[in-house]
């Protein structure tokens, strides 16, 4: 005879809870991942009974996964597939041999079948439209996940715990059984008559968390009986905090942050006027977004890395620097500012250049350069006055004492200049470094050259001493380095 009341009273409290968190609405189409444990089929039959359409009228996709771990696994496979059925609802399964997947990639067994898992959790929910994900997660398996990151070094962001619902990938994953016991569930699956599995792999101290719920919780219960009730607090609390901390960071974030070049920007002046707890949150948020662009994983983003990022970033004395944050994601500092790219985005593209035969024309430059504009002038007493250079990014020169054809070309080693109102000549590598510019752009910053190779002019940076316009100069060059689209340049 079935406990009625057991039964009915865990319905309520996950009702209640997905009332309070908003886990579903009417009609929505829910995958349900199904391992055969208890606590998975105490979560299939109570979603079962409110998908039923005088309550909500859900649809439930089954989904199991056998990852080829135990011999009971087939079985488990078997009574997953037998229940679905009873229940009328569709049921993907599939079978994954992670012995092997282990064996050919390295990866820690537990990490990989939970990558091969979602995966196909994933694959499921697009298969069907679904746009919840639904998982056995519950009291216990929080307590652990708190602990484990205790041990380990974390911020509030970890020690937050799991979240009771979030959204992967366009699918939001729920987490209906968070608030409640595993203790509670197996008395709902006793009182019902729910046929479930029982993996012995949970008793073997083989894995860290295993070593957590046999060994760690029953020996800090001597201190405090209610261990797994204080760390689902300790999680609520630091979840509250954490969202709320988060969505300041966005807002600040978008604020002064911008996209460039595939990846984003940051002056170090708005990073530096920020509270330490917001920049680490700057950071990770930054490479997060970066991550997501490539389907790449975050677990790397750890506390040392962002840290050793802040450090760099604070640092008063102006500096240069790369640091390695991924294999894909890397953040280069140059002197005020702070950009993290893809890394095929800051290789150094290939030399370029271009001969300007004709006496007037453009020039479109790579890397983002712009566009190079030049023209011959006759001077005559009307255009005196207005000889002077209107901005860095413009020149004029005395044709006469130019060697044509003109040349646009990035820098080369032992590139030297002779600059105006210096004596003798300066290394084109000094001069980039004295007005501060990146070494991720100095390789492709226009230089420009008459047919000797004399250097003319760096747009931007310094105009040489070379074919200066006089008083009786007749005939005068002018060059404008202006963005893509033909405005003038960016100062």
């Amino acid at each position: 005879m079935h406990d009625t009341s057991a039964m009915y009273t865990l319905i309520q409290r996950v009702e209640q809870t997905a009332g309070i968190h908003g886990l579903w609405t009417y009609g929505d189409t829910i995958v349900v991942a199904v391992s055969g444990g208890p606590d998975s089929m105490a979560l299939l039959h109570v979603l079962h009974y409110l998908a039923a359409p005088e309550r909500y009228r859900l649809k439930l996709i089954v989904a199991h996964v056998n990852h080829g771990f135990r011999e009971e696994s087939h079985e488990e496979a078997r009574m997953v597939a037998r229940v679905a059925e009873e229940l009328g609802l569709p049921c993907e399964m599939t079978k994954i041999n992670m012995p092997a997947i282990i064996q050919h990639t390295g990866m820690n067994g537990q990490a990989a079948a939970r990558e091969q898992r979602y995966a196909f959790l994933h694959h499921v929910a697009e298969q069907y439209g679904a746009t919840h994900l639904a998982l056995a997660h519950h009291a216990d398996d929080q307590a652990e996940t708190v602990m484990m990151r205790l041990i380990r070094g974390s911020g509030a962001s970890g020690l937050a715990g799991m979240a009771i619902h979030r959204t992967e990938k366009n699918l939001e994953l729920i987490r209906p059984f968070l608030r409640i016991n595993k203790t509670d569930l197996m008395a709902y699956c006793d009182a019902s008559g729910i046929a479930y599995a029982i993996d012995q792999s949970n008793d073997s101290r083989k894995y860290v968390r295993n070593q957590i719920r046999l060994d760690v919780l029953p020996f800090l219960g001597q201190y405090n009986q209610q261990i797994t009730k204080a760390l689902n607090r300790t999680a609520d609390l630091l979840g509250a905090d954490n969202d709320y901390l988060e969505q300041v960071a966005v807002e600040r974030l978008q604020a002064i942050v911008k996209s460039d070049r595939g990846g984003y920007r940051l002056e170090r002046k708005d990073f530096q006027g920020a509270h330490v707890a917001l920049q680490r949150r700057f950071i990770k948020l930054i490479l997060s977004y970066l991550a997501q662009k490539m389907d790449s994983d975050t677990d790397a983003f750890d506390y040392d890395k962002i840290e050793a990022i802040r450090q760099g970033i604070i640092q008063t004395q102006p500096t240069t620097w790369k640091l390695d944050i991924s294999e894909h994601i890397e953040c280069i500092r140059a002197y005020e500012h702070i950009d993290f790219i893809h890394k095929h985005d800051s290789q150094d593209p290939a030399s370029y250049l271009y001969r300007m035969e004709q006496a007037s024309g453009e020039q479109s430059l790579p890397a983002d350069n712009g566009l190079l504009r030049w023209e011959g002038i006759q001077q005559d007493s009307s255009l005196k006055s207005r000889l002077k250079p209107r901005h860095r990014y413009e020149a004029y020169f005395d044709a006469n004492s130019v060697k044509l054809p003109l040349v646009v070309r990035n820098r080369r080693p032992g590139d030297r200049m002779r600059i105006l109102g210096l004596n003798g000549t300066k290394k084109v590598q000094d001069i980039f470094i004295d007005d501060k510019i990146a070494p991720n752009l100095r390789e492709q910053w226009p230089v420009i050259t008459d047919a000797t190779d004399t250097i003319l002019w760096i747009p931007g940076i310094r105009r040489s001493s070379h074919a200066i316009v006089e008083e009786d100069t007749t005939q005068l060059l002018r060059m404008e380095l202006c963005k893509q689209e033909g405005s003038q340049h960016q100062l």
